[in-house]
């Protein structure tokens, strides 16, 4: 059983999400804004926080970035949000997210999401991302874990390497080219994003619809748009 801080600011989301963890075995603490997750985090040390990224006072990107610079950000931090983009997403785990859930969560990436979490030792918890300071040490500046599944480096002439940790042929480094448009940076993410979710689930469309929280008609549109070829996933699992 573990002590999980659920902070919403909507009353729904809190007590779904309350009710879930509380049948699966975890003792749950609710918060309903940043000042009462700072609170909890201050008298209750969490072993996992879910956090929302759009709320009222303080947004919970900035609470990430506060626990993190006050040396408190020690526990997993999966964020929440329905309306975030990819940048936000990815500015959160470049801080120390360990993780991101798109709403509506259901339950079952909720749950897994959590395992994972809790499934962290405290060592593997990251820190925020660094510059190399000299060009005689090592050129990448930091790595993170993104949604719990990849580890992506930056180095000092902006070339962002991404690699899966899971054990799947999709894990050979992937890298971008962040000194291009953000329009073609994104789209190069996005990419290797569906190219990996189709790898993990055998080129199956309706789980990768499921697992990404799209539409099948959506997912299709998506994967045209991108030039993702729609058998790797099935090739690489044969």
């Amino acid at each position: 059983m573990a002590n999980i801080l659920v902070v919403d600011d909507e009353l729904g989301i809190r007590d779904l999400l309350s009710e879930i963890l509380n049948d699966e075995g975890h003792q749950v603490e609710l918060a309903e804004n940043a000042a009462q997750a700072r609170a909890a985090r201050l008298v209750g040390a969490p072993d996992l926080v879910l956090l929302d990224i759009w709320m009222p006072d303080t947004d919970g990107v900035s609470l990430l970035k506060e626990w993190s610079a006050s040396g408190l950000l020690t526990m997993p931090v999966i964020m929440m949000s329905g309306h975030a983009t990819i940048d936000t997403a990815v500015e959160a785990t470049r801080i120390g997210a360990l993780a991101f859930l798109e709403k509506p969560i259901t339950m079952q990436k909720l749950i897994k999401s959590v395992e994972q979490g809790l499934a962290r030792k405290p060592r593997e918890l990251t820190r925020p991302l660094q510059v190399a300071p000299s060009a005689r040490q090592s050129s990448l500046g930091a790595s993170a874990f993104v949604g719990g599944s990849l580890t992506h480096e930056v180095n000092t002439s902006g070339n962002l390497a991404v690699q899966s940790n899971d054990n799947v042929p999709w894990s050979n480094l992937q890298s971008f080219d962040l000194n291009q448009p953000l329009r073609d940076a994104r789209d190069a993410f996005e990419k290797a994003y569906f190219e990996f979710h189709l790898v993990q689930e055998g080129g199956s469309m309706t789980r990768v619809a499921e697992k990404t929280g799209l539409e099948r008609t959506h997912l299709y549109r998506k994967l045209k748009q991108l030039g993702v070829d729609l058998s790797k996933g099935k090739r690489s699992n044969s």
